[in-house]
């Protein structure tokens, strides 16, 4: 049976006050609860990167290195992130996936506001790591929770706008970050008790309390029944782990090369913005503070615009055709990223610059819905937490991993040049792009398949 199906999609039921009753797919209340998973994603990246804004204050508060930030940074984070990713998979798969995100959203809000409250260079380091297991339960549950509120239609559309929560939350980083800490050090001036402490540390706090409230809406959110195969006789089953790894063996193929495509773009993904306002800064000249809300605006406006584009894009590859559209639509975009990514070293200056990190980000957001939409469509419901996990769970690792640290090392060991540093992101990134375009090109005979398969064809 077709878990995408749009008669099994066509309706959900909703207990309200005792009663059960029909709820039509795509209604304003799904539009609500995808509202509010979007606002958590977006949240959980604003939480997650205010801390590549307070470098130099946390080093001289808490006398730390440069390499014990960089643990802070990225292996405390990314560390808790792979450990608690899968256990979440599995979560969502056979629980309530509502209350899973209450408690991620809480958990993650309250480590934020102790990062503030940090003295010393472990405290900060548990507090970060406890900021990286709980923001890794949002994905699986949007992953999970998304296909029951919308029907087969909507769907790519609904996940792009979940996507976008990376946008924002990217964006407004940058954007906001400057204005939240002059805002600490106004609150601090009005309320003297908090005087103790630093301007740095009042805006963990300040940026931590949202969270809360966001949990206070998501409880008036109810838990959708489970529209899958896995039910019979009414009775929900979950699959095994046993199931669950089996199905993802005899499908290795089509998952192997998704899974491939993720660390290939999460390598770009998180490349771009750790060294091109260093490329803009050391090799255009442009002022720090002058290359921060420019390439935030740059990140909002076509990191949105590419992440919206994709569904339209896919739809009219369906409508010519084409069964395998979403990989179809994403390979057309990474060509786009290959080629902007090579034209990095050739920029002329100030708004050539910005033209091609416009023109990156744009490509690499477009596929971001698709990719989750190919994944949901091909996945039986009772697996789709787990599988959305790993997929997550890839990018972050290898992206985090590989990517930063492989432009650093070509910059310093091949080039031996800081100034080259253009030079260095435009080969990381175009391997990485030409490997993720591999890995759709080649998947798009057995994407076919599965959906003929799943259509009983």
């Amino acid at each position: 049976m077709d878990n995408f199906s749009p008669r099994n999609l066509e309706l959900r039921e909703e207990t309200v006050g005792g009663q059960d009753h029909d709820v039509a797919a795509d209604s304003a209340s799904s539009w609500y609860v995808l509202f509010l998973l979007t606002l958590s994603y977006a949240l959980a990246y604003v939480d997650r990167q205010l801390l590549n804004l307070l470098v130099d204050p946390v080093k001289h508060t808490l006398a730390i290195t440069d390499t014990q930030f960089s643990f802070i940074q990225g292996f405390a984070f990314i560390s808790a992130y792979v450990m608690a990713a899968p256990l979440f998979g599995r979560l969502v798969d056979v629980t309530n996936r509502r209350n899973i995100l209450i408690g991620g959203v809480c958990t993650w809000s309250l480590f934020t506001v102790v990062c503030g409250m940090a003295d010393n260079f472990w405290e900060l380091a548990l507090a970060r790591f406890g900021v990286g297991v709980s923001e890794a339960c949002v994905y699986p549950v949007a992953m999970s929770l998304i296909p029951e509120l919308f029907s087969t239609r909507r769907l790519p559309r609904a996940l792009s706008i979940f996507a976008l929560g990376t946008q924002i939350g990217g964006g407004f980083s940058l954007l906001a970050g400057g204005a939240v800490i002059a805002f600490a050090a106004t609150v601090i001036l009005w309320i003297p008790a908090l005087s103790s402490l630093e301007t740095w540390q009042l805006s963990f706090v300040l940026i931590g309390l949202p969270g809360l409230t966001l949990a206070l809406f998501l409880m008036g959110v109810k838990e959708p029944p489970r529209h899958n195969s896995a039910k019979k006789d009414g009775a929900e089953k979950p699959y095994t782990l046993s199931q669950t790894f089996g199905v993802l063996w005899e499908k290795r193929a089509f998952y192997g090369r998704l899974y491939l495509f993720a660390a290939s773009s999460g390598v770009v993904f998180l490349c771009i913005p750790a060294w091109y306002p260093t490329f803009m800064i050391r090799v255009h000249g442009i002022p720090a503070a002058t290359v921060g809300w420019q390439v935030g605006i740059v990140t909002l406006l076509f990191g949105g615009a590419g992440t919206l584009f994709g569904p339209w894009l896919s739809r009219r590859l369906t409508d010519r055709g084409y069964r395998d559209a979403p990989l179809r639509a994403a390979a057309i975009a990474y060509t786009g990223a290959f080629l902007f990514c090579a034209a990095i070293p050739y920029t002329s200056g100030h708004y050539s610059a910005l033209a091609v990190v416009a023109g990156i980000i744009f490509c690499c957001a477009l596929p971001t819905s698709l990719i989750a939409f190919a994944l949901q469509r091909s996945t039986p419901g009772p697996m789709r937490g787990m599988v959305a996990s790993f997929y997550s769970l890839t990018v972050q690792t290898v992206g985090y991993g590989v990517g930063p640290t492989a432009v650093a090392t070509v910059t310093e060991k091949v080039f031996g040049d800081p100034l080259r540093v253009g030079s260095s992101l435009s080969y990381v990134c175009c391997t990485a792009a030409a490997i993720g375009l591999f890995a759709l090109l080649t998947n798009f005979p057995i994407f076919k398949r599965l959906m003929a398969q799943i259509e009983g064809e």
